[in-house]
Order: C-alpha cells, then sequence, then structure tokens
C-alpha cells in the first residue's frame, strides 16, 4: 500500500462532484460511455503496466467504452468513498481491500457471483471479498504476513542463516545474540497508525492459537478470554518491555519507515508483505536477495501449528449504483485476466490473485512464501470489524506505552467484537 502524494482537500473532495459524468448529475460515469474506477494503485509507476493491460484486455471487446482511472490518495480513501456511498454517486468500480473494509460497505455494491464464475478456480483469495455469502469484489492480489529475516545479520552474530528459531524462546535467544552482536534491533514495528499489531496478531497468531482455536477465531467465535489470546497479546507487550522492537515504535509509521529499517539492515525481522509493497521485491532493492530469508511463526505455545497467514488482498468492486453492471463487471473481470496480473507481478512483484501466473524467477523468498500457500490460513486480523480494528491500535499503542494493561485491553476488545 504505497501512498502518493496527498492532494489538497479541495481538489479531492472536487472529484465526487466533477468525476466521469457525476458532475452532470448521472449517478455513474457510463451514460456518456464512460466508466469511471476509484483507486489508489493506477498512479503508481511499478502498476502501469498493469493498468494498461488491464485496459487493452477491456478495450479488445469494448472499443467504444472509456476508461478513467481516477487515483485516490490511501490515506483519505475510505472517507472519500463513504461520502460518494451517501450521496448514491460517484465511480461505477473501485478499489477495496479484503476484509472489514469492503463488508462494511457491501451495501452499497453489486454482487458479482453471476459474473465472475468463469474465473473461480483460477483465482484464489475469494473469501476476503464476500459477506453474507455473496461475493463483492474479485481479487488482484494475495496478501499476507510472512515473518522476514536477514540472513546477513544472523550470519554477522554468529547464526546459522539457514536454521531459523522455530519456539519463541530460540527467537528471543538469537534476538540477544544479534543486539549484542550488531546495531540491528530484533524487530522492525511501526505502529504509529495502530497497524503494527494487525501485523503482529497475523504473523505472528499462528505460532500461539491452536488449529482448532486459530480456525473459530476466522470463523468469528473468538474467546478474547482464552489463554493462548491473552499470550499473543502478553507476547506484544513482551516485545515492548524486552527491547526487541525498534526504538520509538508507538511513533513510527508502519508504511514505510519500518520497512525501511528492515530494508537498510537496522532491523533484524520484520512481519511484510506479500501483495505488491514491503515485500520480497522491495526489500531486494536494497538487500542483497539471498539474504532475505522468509520463516516461520516460531511457536510460543505448544499445540500451535504454524500457517502462512493470507487472504485476498485488494480486489475490485461494482457500485450497485453504476448504470451498466455488466460492462463494470468486465472491467472488473479485465482488471484480473491473466496477463493484466501477470504484469503486475512482472513490475511490481505482487504475488497476484491468479494461480497460474509463473512465479519461478522470484528467488528463494518468494519461493518460500508460494510453497506455503496451498495450507495457509486467513489473516487473524481481516476476521474482525474496522470498529474493532480501530479499537485494537488504539489499545496497542497503550499496551507498549504502559498506559493499558493487557487484561483491560481484552476486556474492551471483547465486547466491541461482540458488538460487530
Amino acid at each position: 500500500m504505497k501512498r502518493p502524494a496527498l492532494w489538497s482537500v479541495v481538489l479531492v473532495a472536487g472529484l465526487l462532484s466533477g468525476c466521469g459524468s457525476a458532475g452532470s448529475g448521472s449517478s455513474s460515469g457510463t451514460a456518456d460511455g464512460t466508466l469511471v474506477v476509484w483507486d489508489w494503485k493506477s498512479g503508481e509507476e511499478t502498476a502501469a503496466s498493469y493498468i494498461e493491460q488491464a485496459k487493452a484486455d477491456f478495450a479488445a471487446e469494448h472499443p467504444d467504452v472509456t476508461v478513467e482511472f481516477v487515483a485516490q490518495p490511501f490515506d483519505q480513501y475510505y472517507t472519500l468513498l463513504g461520502t460518494a456511498i451517501q450521496a448514491g454517486k460517484g465511480p461505477d468500480v473501485m478499489l477495496f481491500n479484503g476484509g472489514g473494509q469492503i463488508r462494511d460497505r457491501a451495501d452499497a455494491l453489486l454482487p458479482l457471483d453471476d459474473y465472475v464464475t468463469g474465473d473461480r478456480q483460477r483465482l484464489a483469495g475469494w473469501e476476503a471479498f464476500t459477506a453474507k455469502g455473496k461475493t463483492y469484489a474479485a481479487p488482484v492480489t494475495l496478501q499476507g504476513h510472512p515473518l522476514y529475516y536477514n540472513k546477513a545479520l544472523y550470519e554477522e552474530a554468529g547464526l546459522d542463516p539457514d536454521s531459523p528459531a522455530t519456539t519463541w524462546r530460540e527467537f528471543t535467544d538469537d534476538c540477544e545474540a544479534i543486539t549484542e552482536a550488531t546495531d540491528a534491533s530484533c524487530l522492525a514495528l511501526g505502529n504509529k497508525e495502530g497497524f503494527g499489531i494487525q501485523f503482529f496478531l497475523s504473523g505472528l497468531g499462528p505460532g500461539v492459537l491452536t488449529p482448532r482455536e486459530y480456525d473459530a477465531w476466522i470463523a468469528g467465535d473468538r474467546d478474547w478470554n482464552s489463554p493462548r489470546v491473552r499470550r499473543l497479546f502478553e507476547l506484544w507487550k513482551e516485545t515492548g518491555d524486552a527491547g526487541l522492537n525498534n526504538d520509538g515504535a508507538n511513533s513510527t509509521a508502519l508504511f514505510n519507515d519500518a520497512f525501511a529499517l528492515f530494508q537498510s539492515g537496522e532491523a533484524a525481522h520484520i512481519v511484510g508483505l506479500m501483495s505488491d509493497v514491503g515485500h520480497w521485491k522491495d526489500f531486494g532493492e536494497f538487500l542483497d536477495p539471498d539474504d532475505i530469508g522468509v520463516m516461520p511463526a516460531p511457536r510460543a505455545e505448544a499445540g500451535a501449528e504454524p500457517v502462512l497467514p493470507y487472504d485476498g488482498g485488494i480486489g475490485y468492486a461494482v457500485a450497485k449504483w453504476t448504470k451498466k453492471p455488466a460492462l463494470a463487471a468486465d472491467l472488473v473481470r479485465s482488471l484480473t485476466s491473466k496477463d493484466a496480473l501477470q504484469a503486475f507481478y512482472a513490475d511490481a512483484g505482487a504475488v497476484v490473485s491468479d494461480t497460474t501466473v509463473d512465479v519461478s524467477d522470484g528467488g528463494a523468498a518468494l519461493s518460500a512464501i508460494t510453497s506455503e500457500i496451498g495450507a495457509g490460513k486467513p489473516a487473524l486480523h481481516v476476521a474482525l470489524s474496522t470498529e474493532t480494528l480501530d479499537l485494537l491500535g488504539r489499545l496497542s499503542q497503550q499496551i507498549l506505552s504502559g498506559s493499558t494493561g493487557v487484561d483491560e485491553a481484552l476486556e474492551q476488545l471483547a465486547d466491541s467484537d461482540r458488538k460487530g
């Protein structure tokens, strides 16, 4: 989720009235042969070939339709989208993160089940874009939370870079060795926006919860009083108390300051991404690709069976107000066509939703990630509502600062989760 430079508030707000044919009072851009797309990706250099390939795929079937992409600033994206939803007009097609962001807005979207049946087997990650049994977006990427580590720092500390820790005790021992032998911290953590806890929960949770408890959590049967859930939050506190994190984690932005700490060699580990940023290819621009390792979550509790946590990452949806739903759905299919996704992988390094895209040239780190996809499970934080995630972010900062205890935080989170 690289973020383009923020536009002025006046310019951004004007998009609602000036985008496509919305300014003329129509509910979408299709009335004049135009489809309007809102996202935060199309303005990025690494996504340029992906967008062009998707547009070419669509133009082959619809040569008389103009497709207009409006790249919104990510920091304001869902606020702007909320304004459009309240007005009942705006873009025809829009980009969403999987999970709570799209589920909270499903009432404003067109179910796509009747349009994407031919893509079901080819694409993975659908579950993150479903609500109440209906599909509201087609997945473009797979988003997961691998635990990356710097093999060069392991060697400098006298550790075997090909045998990372498998238990939490071994992990903290390795961290001690690394911090004693190098200037690096153990973990790169950015929690300024409260995002760091989401990565921590999903990246390290598989090493704490039993498979049964993990599956129950994803299914919505979450026991916030569980000793293992409490243990996971205790580990969050422990990383701060024991000095495993970089200094000032609560004032460090995850995007992109925390990632910069890892790729500059100032931290030995980071719970990163596998989509198109904060991932193996980004890190490989600064680190030797052979020094980028991927390890399972260290097992902190007996009975845990670490897996790769991943879901559908980002996906395009169709607004319920669009004048031509079938046409907009065709554009979504072009945005998830094999050639378009192949281009996204090639230029951005995205782990795309198309399981037929060849990623064999991606190197050891990517191979380690993709080899675990078949046995992976949905990420823990994606199962939570946006309200609970917002509360989680605030409480995680307070736990690190010492102003809130684990028990108090869990009580508040349980109450929020029950309210949905």
